[in-house]
């Protein structure tokens, strides 16, 4: 509990001693809380003992202060609320902040692993758990300690005969507890929240594919991983809340049930005293003020379960802000021209066992065409995501103008390439912020220019409001291959000497592939150029076709000179063509 407290004031700034401020008026509405059993227990000794007449002012008395003491309790418990919101959601904000801080750091092949909805679950929700503990579940803490050592003196200075004998269920209800609470409790907390997480990222997923699910009549089972995800974690609350259906029933009938102990031990005790009356009072006492063990050690429970929670809650974020970032160099240096090498490089990812490239060496000169060709995991996607630094290589350099990409700073780089990926990113906004997301500034001139390179005439006289038309919401939903084109308008205003196009084509239709392919012409026009393509068609007339296999490069001439030496290339031509020509007759 301590040093999860410490780990949480860091967050706090200037708000660190409200956490002190909200515990010490919590203490105080604890012992306040107390106050009206004690008041009420006088009054009952009062009208059992002595004569109502002369009593009245003493009941009046006692009932008064029961009273004040109840709402000086309610009080005090509002202002520790009201401290511990406060600190809470300064917690809460800076981690957010902090947290997205270091992730826009984070190299970009960090967030292929990482989807949006598991980061969103990491920092949203586990930002939000930290705020439930420190806002709600903390004020309880004094209360929690204070309350059953303060009962557990007066119990017995009362009647330390009846204390003894409250001891009895007191006892078996935290054994109980305790069992259930450590480190099983641990261990399904952390199954918990990693079940959240991933049904969190698979209903991201099957969210944003709903629209291809209903074209093609699908339901949630087309979806497995999302199916399962949902499987798994009910499976797992099933089974771990049967494995406690024993131990918390016998805790519930145990931890209610001190006045059955009470009242025959009390009988007993009459029986064996002629001091009848008085234990009948302190009977009626013990009976009032014993449910207080029962809330009590809920609390506990809850409070437990909350720093469990908190805990790992604080442990995935801070293991998202330990993510190694890419090291940036003291003295970056300036890209000279477009010119990209790769000398000897060899890759692999920080969760394989296996190198994904190995010994990898080409040159693109300024304004030639590479493409690169073979099916998947052979390392192409690899290779061509290395140049923006995704990821930073194992061995050897990759260098853009003579200059290696370590010693470029990250905004430079960015700014000298561009990229059309197979996965396209457009965001919830109009049309136009889409397209000069990378280039502000630009003239309407060129905004027209760009949208017209890209063909995207159609797509932009359709929308309601023309470019100003916000996508993603009703009657504004583009389809795949108008994503495309959007994002290659975005890459023609951005106007980069290098361009990087992953597999642009690999879902188009024919009439949408030749739309897109002008496109890529207009994009490509005097740059130097990297792609990646499974129909080969688009790229028969690049300067120079690399082949992978094996995660290496086995061929590298022109289309015309690899259909000429007849090996891998020629073959996967020919049945490439096969394909295309093929129809039902």
């Amino acid at each position: 509990m301590k040093k999860l407290l410490t780990r949480l004031q860091k967050y706090m700034g200037k708000r660190k001693m409200l956490l002190p401020g909200s515990l010490l008026s919590s203490a105080i509405s604890a012992v306040l809380w107390i106050m009206p059993y004690i008041f009420i227990w006088l009054i009952v000794k009062q009208l059992l003992i002595s004569d109502l007449q002369s009593t009245k002012e003493i009941i009046a008395w006692y009932a008064l202060w029961a009273l004040i003491t109840s709402i000086l309790s309610v009080v005090f418990y509002f202002l520790a609320l009201t401290l511990s919101h406060l600190a809470a959601f300064r917690v809460e904000t800076n981690i957010r902040k902090e947290t997205m801080k270091k992730v826009i750091k984070l190299p970009l092949g960090f967030f292929e692993n990482n989807t949006s909805g598991k980061l969103r679950k990491i920092i949203d929700d586990n930002a939000g758990i930290t705020h439930s503990f420190l806002a709600h579940q903390l004020p309880d803490l004094a209360g929690t300690f204070i309350v059953p050592i303060t009962t557990l003196l007066l119990i017995f200075i009362f009647d330390w005969k009846l204390g003894i004998v409250c001891l009895i269920p007191l006892i078996i209800t935290v054994f109980i507890m305790r069992n259930m609470m450590l480190k099983k409790g641990k261990f399904f907390t952390q199954k918990y929240m990693t079940s959240l997480e991933n049904m969190n990222t698979e209903a991201v997923e099957y969210v944003r594919g709903i629209p291809v699910v209903k074209i093609f009549q699908q339901t949630i089972y087309s979806f497995k991983s999302f199916y399962k995800s949902i499987i798994d974690y009910r499976d797992m609350v099933y089974n771990y809340t049967l494995l406690w259906k024993k131990p918390m029933s016998t805790y519930n009938t145990i931890i209610n049930s001190f006045a059955y102990f009470l009242i025959i031990a009390a009988i007993f005790f009459i029986n064996n005293s002629w001091n009848y009356i008085n234990i009948i009072v302190n009977l009626i006492f013990f009976i009032l003020i014993t449910p207080v063990f029962a809330q009590s050690i809920m609390r506990s429970m809850h409070l437990n379960n909350s720093v469990i929670q908190a805990s790992e809650a604080l442990n995935r974020v801070e293991k998202l802000t330990k993510t190694k970032i890419l090291p940036v160099s003291q003295n970056p240096e300036e890209i000279k021209n477009s010119k990209i090498e790769f000398k000897n490089v060899s890759f692999s990812y920080p969760w394989a066992n296996k190198k994904a490239i190995d010994n990898i060496n080409f040159t693109i000169k300024e304004w030639q065409t590479f493409a690169i060709v073979w099916p998947s995991w052979s390392g192409k996607t690899t290779t061509a995501r290395l140049i923006p630094r995704f990821w930073d290589t194992n061995e050897w350099e990759i260098k853009i103008g003579n200059t290696n990409v370590k010693d470029i700073s990250s905004k430079e780089l960015m700014n000298n390439i561009s990229f059309v990926f197979q996965n396209t990113k457009l965001f919830k906004t109009s049309l136009l912020e889409n397209i000069c997301y990378w280039n502000p500034n630009a003239s309407e001139k060129e905004i027209k220019n760009a949208l017209q390179l890209a063909q995207c005439k159609d797509i932009i006289e359709k929308m309601p409001d023309w470019l100003n038309t916000k996508i993603w919401t009703k009657w504004t939903y583009l389809s795949w291959w108008e994503m495309q084109r959007i994002s290659i308008a975005r890459a023609i205003l951005k106007n980069s000497p290098i361009v990087v196009l992953d597999e642009a084509t690999a879902f188009t239709d024919p009439e949408n592939e030749h739309l897109i392919q002008k496109a890529f012409d207009k994009l490509t026009k005097n740059k130097t150029v990297l792609m990646i393509a499974h129909r080969l068609t688009s790229i028969v007339n690049a300067d120079c076709i690399l082949v992978m296999s094996e995660w290496q490069i086995t061929e590298r001439w022109t289309h015309k000179e690899l259909i000429e030496k007849n090996w891998l290339y020629a073959k996967m031509w020919k049945e490439y063509k096969k394909s295309a020509d093929w129809t039902i007759n």
